[in-house]
């Protein structure tokens, strides 16, 4: 029984995912079911600054940037770590 649920944005879905290696769509995928349809808060870690509200999981070199309204989890960017943080800020602003 899972205590959340996972929504992703259509650009996660048509650019973010799409663009991973096979191998780490799956891991992405097995970590999101894993940590944030169970306790999204525990595994997560917030952001800050001009990511107030946001939080992240680390799925080896690559972030999942996510945010909890009630019992929702909205996946807002699947990325790269050095790219993650910019291309969240960006689809924020839009």
């Amino acid at each position: 029984m899972s205590g959340y649920q996972v929504f992703y944005r259509p650009i996660v879905v048509e650019h973010d995912l799409s663009a991973l290696p096979r191998n780490m769509q799956r891991r992405v995928l097995r970590a999101v079911e894993s940590r944030l349809l169970t306790q999204p808060d525990r595994y997560g870690e917030r952001l800050r600054r001009s990511l107030l509200g946001l939080w992240k999981i680390r799925v080896g070199d690559y972030r999942v940037i996510y945010e909890i309204r009630g019992r929702d989890v909205h996946i807002w960017a699947v990325g790269i770590r050095r790219d993650a943080y910019d291309t969240i800020a960006r689809r924020r602003q839009t």
